[in-house]
């Protein structure tokens, strides 16, 4: 596929890349993107699937890197730093596999390994919920939500995804090919290993990233550095913000 990935280019400086999660978009960095804009170069991306980025029915994390590649080269920006969350760190990681020249790597809550656990299951029925009851308003589609996602602040980030058709209430990420790839993305094959700096930044309450996977970060990393961010789950740039920015730029 050779569609180029919506993205967002502000500031200027040295480039970073801000590659965002499952079921997001690029707006889900702003903060990040707002505060290291002021001394670099920060392209903002939509993943395929997502976003106003194309849809399609491939969805796996050798070619999610490959479009990166190809819109990076397509803007002939040199040696990013690349700050992926979640899903968006696995991308990450995977640019490592490619002869792409990274400077570094800021992998935020998510490891390097195959995931066992899904996760998503009352997201996924929320979300279709929505696409079968067709909502007419935000403000229905959230309650539609609300019936099977417990969590307000998972439905607040959802909600930012919702548009109007002209008919309904729909999501601007492609929902059916998400979920028919759902087990592509727990999955994960090993990269080669690499000697691009990586910094694992880590909620403390979350699980993604857990010490049993030591071994297989190492496998992969050979410059590892592991930051935790006390009193934040997975949504940790989301819930301390400043810190993980401070993290960040000590990194970099």
């Amino acid at each position: 596929m050779s569609a180029l990935l919506n993205y967002k280019r502000e500031g200027h400086g040295a480039p970073v890349v801000l590659i965002h999660g499952l079921f997001g978009d690029l707006n889900n960095l702003g903060v990040l993107a707002r505060e290291l804009k002021q001394d670099h170069d920060v392209i903002s991306i939509d993943l395929r699937n997502h976003g106003r980025s194309f849809h399609s029915e491939e969805h796996s994390y050798s070619l999610m890197a490959n479009d990166i590649i190809e819109l990076l080269e397509e803007l002939n920006v040199k040696h990013p730093i690349i700050i992926g969350h979640s899903m968006g760190g696995k991308v990450a990681m995977k640019l490592c596999d490619y002869d792409y020249p990274i400077q570094k790597l800021v992998v935020m809550d998510m490891s390097p390994v195959k995931y066992d656990t899904r996760r998503h299951d009352n997201v996924l029925a929320g979300l279709n919920a929505v696409c079968q009851q067709t909502p007419k308003t935000r403000g229905e589609a959230m309650a539609v939500m609300s019936e099977h996602i417990e969590m307000e602040g998972v439905r607040q980030f959802l909600g930012k995804s919702l548009y109007n058709t002209g008919e309904h209430m729909g999501w601007r990420f492609n929902l059916k090919g998400l979920e028919q790839n759902y087990m592509q993305i727990l999955d994960w094959q090993p990269i080669r290993k690499t000697e691009t700096p990586v910094l694992f930044l880590k909620g403390a309450d979350s699980d993604y990233l857990q010490a049993d996977h030591q071994q297989q970060i190492q496998q992969q990393f050979g410059q590892v550095k592991v930051h935790i961010v006390a009193n934040t789950g997975h949504w940790l740039h989301a819930e301390k913000p400043n810190e993980v920015l401070r993290a960040i730029r000590k990194f970099i």
